[in-house]
């Protein structure tokens, strides 16, 4: 499978009508097929499990880069598994790769879910998240925080992953003077999923900095307290 007969297969389910409402809603400035996301997901499991860990990486390399919606979208499920052998970074790499690139959340969020996988698998590398956290882009810095959520919904976090816990909460506490509503919505994001866990410690982040919150984010964030 290369990506032009990928794409052929994108192409085949493609509805014009839903493209143009897929476009308007969106607002990217991409192609869209009209693709519905659960025959993106069958056309990705099916290529998952077809193709070799190299030939899946040129592959998510190449749909990412025709700047397709769907194609970017089936790109981002190709890597998404909790397990990948062998985990040599290439996989993570080419996600952070990615990164950049974003400039809506449906893309955005898909690939942070791979790139969820390939964080939880190596923490190591949220050392390359918190460089993200400075960035002067809005979905980079926006990225550290949906791309590490798994760290807020831990049942019972071992003390290192406490401590990124606490690391992560203070990426969230530096975001909180930024009125950027999709930055505001992360934080309450994470927040929110912390609460389900540990609804202590985000009384204490609202204690410290739910006043500073836009007032829609401070209510999102206490949504389960």
């Amino acid at each position: 499978m290369n990506t032009e007969a990928a794409l052929a297969a994108l192409s085949a389910e493609a509805n014009a009508i839903k493209a143009g409402e897929m476009a308007a809603y969106h607002k990217a400035p991409r192609p869209y097929l009209g693709v519905a996301n659960p025959v993106i997901d069958d056309l990705a499991k099916t290529w998952r499990r077809e193709l070799s860990y190299d030939d899946r990486l040129r592959l998510a390399a190449g749909l990412w880069a025709s700047d397709i919606h769907e194609a970017r979208i089936a790109a981002a499920k190709l890597l998404t598994q909790a397990r990948i052998r062998p985990d040599d970074a290439a996989a993570w790499d080419l996600i952070a790769s990615w990164v950049p690139d974003f400039d809506a959340w449906a893309i955005a969020d898909h690939a942070a879910i791979a790139g969820q996988k390939r964080l939880v698998w190596d923490p190591d590398r949220l050392d390359r998240v918190e460089t993200w956290t400075r960035s002067d882009h809005m979905w980079t810095r926006r990225a550290a925080l949906v791309m590490t959520l798994p760290w807020a919904r831990f049942r019972d976090p071992k003390p290192d992953d406490r401590a990124r816990r606490e690391r992560i909460l203070g990426w969230a506490a530096s975001y909180v003077p930024d009125r950027d509503w999709f930055i505001q919505k992360a934080v309450a994001w994470w927040l929110r999923d912390l609460s389900k866990k540990d609804p202590e410690r985000v009384r204490v982040f609202l204690a410290a900095h739910g006043d500073a919150m836009k007032p829609f984010a401070r209510r999102e964030a206490a949504k389960y307290l």
